[in-house]
């Protein structure tokens, strides 16, 4: 039903004679100029002609949606019915790609002597998460059952989520051993009991990991990184078949 909501709002659009005439041509700076006038909060879109007449595609990070210079938004997943093809899922896919491609110099210099070191095994995984997050647990138990894995924990609490999350990261990185506090923490230990006392200067860590994963757009948690490939979220398929293909 949403889909066919979806495009019947795109035919919708196509009232709008003066847009058509917009997008029959490749985007130009009027076009570009309105869109800015029109969404002065929009960060770097990409603005290309879409396959429905009438229809800009907009590219913003990895969101992808539809707009008429005559001001209407479409949002949603746009289908192919012909050819029974999501066209909004394999943007969105392509532009993940792009961007996790331009981040590669970005995790090759990030200084893993910070994380939480998990394991020694030959296939590196560095991860993002949130010790309260119960995706990220769901990951962490996915991941503890492995061998073949090193895995670079870099402590990233979403604080207006789950307000413990600061504290608890604080406790791991003041501990000696921080991949048994991990541990701990994800079990659950101190979901109802107190969190012990820690070295308040492990808050500066804490943040400085906050720092590192906004740098490279981590926003929601668990996000994972093997050999390149950005997995975010707990999507354990394709943990699983990253990690066998590196087998």
């Amino acid at each position: 039903m949403r889909k066919l909501m979806t495009i019947a709002t795109g035919f919708a659009l196509l009232t709008a004679g003066a847009a058509t005439a917009f997008a029959e041509q490749s985007p130009s700076d009027v076009a570009i100029a309105e869109l800015k006038k029109q969404l002065p909060n929009l960060t770097a879109p990409q603005l290309t002609a879409s396959e429905i007449p009438g229809l800009y595609q907009i590219i913003a990070g990895d969101q992808v949606f539809y707009w008429s210079p005559d001001g209407y938004l479409v949002t949603g997943e746009v289908w192919n019915v012909k050819e029974g093809k999501n066209i909004t899922a394999e943007k969105r896919e392509r532009a993940r790609a792009e961007r996790d491609k331009a981040l590669a110099p970005k995790i090759a210099k990030l200084p893993l002597e910070k994380a939480v070191k998990i394991g020694n095994g030959k296939t590196v995984v560095i991860e993002f998460t949130d010790p309260d997050c119960p995706f990220c647990r769901k990951a962490d138990d996915f991941l503890s059952k492995r061998q073949d894995v090193t895995r670079y924990v870099f402590l990233f609490p979403l604080k207006k989520l789950h307000p413990q999350a600061e504290a608890k990261s604080a406790y791991v990185l003041s501990q000696k051993d921080k991949a048994s506090a991990l541990k701990e923490v994800f079990r659950g230990t101190f979901d109802e009991s107190p969190i012990p006392s820690f070295d308040s200067s492990a808050v500066s860590l804490v943040r400085e990991n906050l720092k590192l994963g906004e740098e490279l757009g981590v926003t929601g948690t668990p996000v994972m990184i093997i050999n390149g490939t950005i997995v975010r979220g707990a999507r354990l398929d394709k943990l699983e078949l990253l990690l066998e293909s590196k087998s």
